[in-house]
């Protein structure tokens, strides 16, 4: 049952070491997807879903916070029930999920994908999720500033300043989601088993020495 969580900074390349290792290591990759279908396996079909992840969250201001009780929880995905009705006959009831429901399906989710086993897991606070079962590799991807900086620049085409402010706006959602949803600091290295620095080492790099560490946790498994 082997799981691995990527925590990343926008622009440090965590994105393609997770897809590397996933394509290296013939794992499954933990998106809207695998979602959808781990949903079905607790009776849920989903109809419309905004992948509620850190990357789709956008960070709140304490007054937005105050605020919210006065304009309601927001919806963030739309899921079909099946049921009975007084005859025996199914019928489908569509409801609307909020904040805490997604958290609580995505955490679901995360959980039965771990269960499935052999799964890389991006962001979405897995580390935080997964923190305390045995065959979970909790891997952190960090960068300079100033390369992270240049790599969004090239990628998106933006401006050195667009790019900073990318970054800001990004790294603070991530860090917003799992403190709100989770009480975890998401920069927390006692949350990761390992912190890779892709200022110094490559992705290629970077992905082989996750692939490695899967290998050192099953030998020690066969050894315990």
């Amino acid at each position: 049952m082997t799981a691995i969580t990527i925590s990343r900074q926008y622009g440090s390349g965590g994105d393609e070491i997770a897809a590397l290792v996933s394509e290296t290591l013939g794992f499954r990759f933990f998106d809207k997807r695998l979602i959808t279908h781990l949903a079905s396996d607790i009776g849920l079909q989903l109809g419309e879903i905004v992948d509620f992840s850190a990357d789709e969250y956008e960070e709140r201001s304490f007054l937005e916070r105050l605020l919210e009780r006065d304009f309601g929880p927001r919806v963030c995905a739309r899921v079909s029930v099946w049921s009975e009705d007084a005859s025996g006959a199914q019928v489908e009831e569509m409801r609307e999920l909020d904040e805490p429901q997604c958290i609580s399906l995505m955490q679901s989710a995360i959980e039965g994908a771990y269960e499935h086993g052999d799964v890389v897991i991006v962001g979405r606070g897995g580390q935080a999720v997964l923190k305390d079962r045995p065959d979970a590799l909790h891997v952190r991807v960090e960068a300079p500033l100033s390369q992270r900086i240049k790599w969004v620049q090239e990628k998106e085409g933006v401006t050195r300043e667009a790019a900073r402010r990318m970054i800001r706006e990004s790294d603070g959602a991530s860090e917003d989601y799992v403190r709100r949803f989770y009480d975890a600091d998401w920069s927390d290295a006692m949350l990761h088993h390992l912190t890779i620095n892709t200022g110094k080492l490559h992705v290629e790099a970077a992905a082989c020495l996750i692939a490695k560490a899967i290998d050192c946790l099953s030998e020690a498994d066969a050894f315990s």
